[in-house]
């Protein structure tokens, strides 16, 4: 497909985050004449309608009533609940179309697989939404990574009825577990984790250690029952700390480098150290909104038929992680002696 063919998206759950879609997805069109925002599912009758009378486009009530009408549809967003994450997908590829579906990738390692295995059986572009993968804070700090070897994460949210169907760690957490995992890029080695529900049945409040076999260490905490908004990344590396802001898509570095000015005062053991000295500085960031790079790249790889930035398997990496630790945290439920969590996805 080249960039000059007429590309005709749908995006299926218009609820807080699929009306984002729909809105991003609606200015791209009015920029690019070759892009077309074609077509809505969305089961609530109400919001369906009004919609459809917002972005001009006709609304379905389910993902069967869209492809029974057999609209011309190339690629869509899935913006559903996780739950129904497997079997909207399943149908679209079937149908042929490209996907892009909101983190995290399904409910299960099995249904994961199952999406990749079916992508790839039909040529289809299969990319998981993870959003901060396109922040730009985050872009600007790849260029630098140099083994990094400790990580410490903190995304906490106001609590809010949305995503209730999964715990805070496919809720929230899976954000940073998809970062570290490709800042780390080693497989993990051991994980140590406490969560605990507060307003919902689900752990709704996690922290987490996990070390990878390279020797790094990461500390993730997450949690939707916080009285502010904190959406933070800080990891050190040889000779260097980084700090990101996502919220605020501001990166700054402290750069540790020696002198060979003597110190003032000899050191007891009567040798002369270099002096160390710090580099405080903001590196440069082109801001944007990541929705928007994150559709642009997902229809760049429709366009070219490549594999998109974030792949089916970067998807199922961070799924794995997750469901790991959801059962370390039912495991340390059960030493502790607490009441069970509901019980854990399958795998």
């Amino acid at each position: 497909m080249s960039h000059s063919s007429p590309v005709r998206v749908a995006v299926l759950g218009c609820g807080a985050f699929g009306r984002n879609h729909l809105r991003v997805w609606h200015q791209l069109a009015a920029a690019d004449p070759a892009l077309q925002l074609a077509a809505l599912v969305e089961p609530d009758a109400a919001r369906a309608a009004k919609l459809s009378a917002e972005f001009s486009i006709p609304a379905y009530p389910s993902v069967d009533a869209l492809l029974a009408a057999q609209p011309i549809l190339h690629a869509a967003s899935v913006a559903v609940p996780t739950s129904h994450h497997a079997e909207v997908a399943t149908a679209l590829l079937d149908a042929g179309i490209d996907v892009l579906i909101e983190k995290p990738l399904a409910s299960t390692l099995a249904e994961a697989d199952h999406l990749i295995r079916l992508a790839a059986l039909h040529g289809r572009i299969l990319q998981p939404g993870h959003l901060e993968r396109f922040n730009p804070a985050v872009q600007a700090v790849r260029p630098f990574l140099n083994h990094p070897m400790y990580f410490e994460a903190h995304r906490l949210s106001i609590f809010t009825p949305r995503s209730l169907d999964v715990d805070v760690v496919l809720d929230l957490m899976i954000h940073d577990l998809d970062i570290v995992c490709s800042f780390a890029a080693s497989p993990v080695r051991t994980i140590h984790a406490v969560g605990l529900p507060i307003l919902s049945s689900k752990v709704d409040i996690a922290n987490v250690r996990v070390e990878f076999e390279s020797g790094c260490v990461a500390n993730f905490t997450a949690s939707r029952v916080s009285t502010e908004q904190v959406r933070k990344l800080r990891f050190f590396q040889p000779h260097q700390y980084l700090s990101i802001d996502y919220a605020r898509q501001d990166v700054f570095s402290i750069d540790v480098s020696s002198t060979s000015s003597s110190p003032v005062s000899a050191p007891l053991d009567g040798l002369h150290h270099p002096t160390p000295q710090f580099n405080l500085r903001k590196l440069p960031v082109q801001s944007n909104e990541p929705l928007r790079l994150e559709l642009e790249s997902f229809l760049h790889a429709v366009r070219t038929r490549t594999q998109p930035v974030v792949s089916g398997e970067d998807g199922r990496t961070a799924l794995a992680l997750a469901l790991q630790i959801l059962s370390a945290i039912r495991e340390h439920h059960g030493r502790a002696g607490l009441n069970p969590l509901v019980p854990a996805t399958a795998q």
